[in-house]
């Protein structure tokens, strides 16, 4: 018999699946002549707009769908209790980033780390999380609702898994897709990049893509 927390896996593993495939069928595949060859990123054809967002960022500012452009953005849901996947993800983009920092400023790749556990992770907390890692890498969250649509939005899903019996409750942990979404310098849905996750693969993508579409 399968206890309740090994359930909820297995429906947020099979959402997860779900929201790929359908992501796969209504982009179809990627334009031969768009976009360069990537290694890591599967791009779409045609882009996804997203849908209207807020989040608020590590220094307390909202973060909305405008203040996404001129960049390419990888976007990793996480929060900073995880014990394994956000920490070596995290530290992975973190290679990458180091190898963008001859790019510049004003059109260098992001990333963005959206925590779905705000019960514990502060604005304040997520900004420390996140920049221990990279100082560059910016930090949101938002309630839950607001981070169920965001997910949704980027075909993505996130459910708390209540601790064992005898465990405090605050001891919970968060089961969470572990793709990270690519958004173009027009803050539409243009990718996806799948675990394993090879930072110099990622680093080539990025700028291989910020080249192709710098003005």
């Amino acid at each position: 018999m399968f206890d309740r927390s090994t359930i909820i896996v297995i429906i947020v593993a099979l959402a997860a699946g779900l929201g790929l495939w359908a992501v796969q069928d209504h982009f179809g595949k990627a334009p031969a002549t768009q976009w360069p060859q990537t290694q890591a990123v599967r791009l779409f054809d045609p882009p996804r707009e997203l849908p209207a967002f807020g989040l608020r960022q590590s220094d307390g500012t909202q973060l909305v769908p405008g203040e996404l452009k001129g960049h390419w953005t990888l976007v990793f849901l996480g929060f900073t209790h995880c014990p394994d996947v956000c920490p070596t993800t995290l530290a992975q983009l973190s290679q990458a980033q180091k190898q963008w920092t001859s790019i510049p400023e004003s059109v260098r790749p992001r990333v963005l780390f959206v925590s779905v556990d705000p019960e514990r992770d502060s604005p304040d907390r997520i900004g420390e999380y996140a920049h221990a890692f990279h100082e560059d890498t910016l930090a949101a969250t938002a309630n839950i609702p607001a981070l169920e649509n965001f997910a949704k939005s980027l075909s993505m899903v996130f459910v708390k898994v209540p601790p064992p019996e005898g465990v405090p409750a605050d001891q919970y942990s968060v089961d969470h897709s572990a793709s990270m979404a690519v958004l173009d310098p027009q803050g539409r849905m243009s990718g996806l990049i799948q675990p394993p996750f090879d930072p110099n693969a990622i680093a080539a993508d990025m700028a291989a893509l910020t080249r192709a579409t710098a003005p």
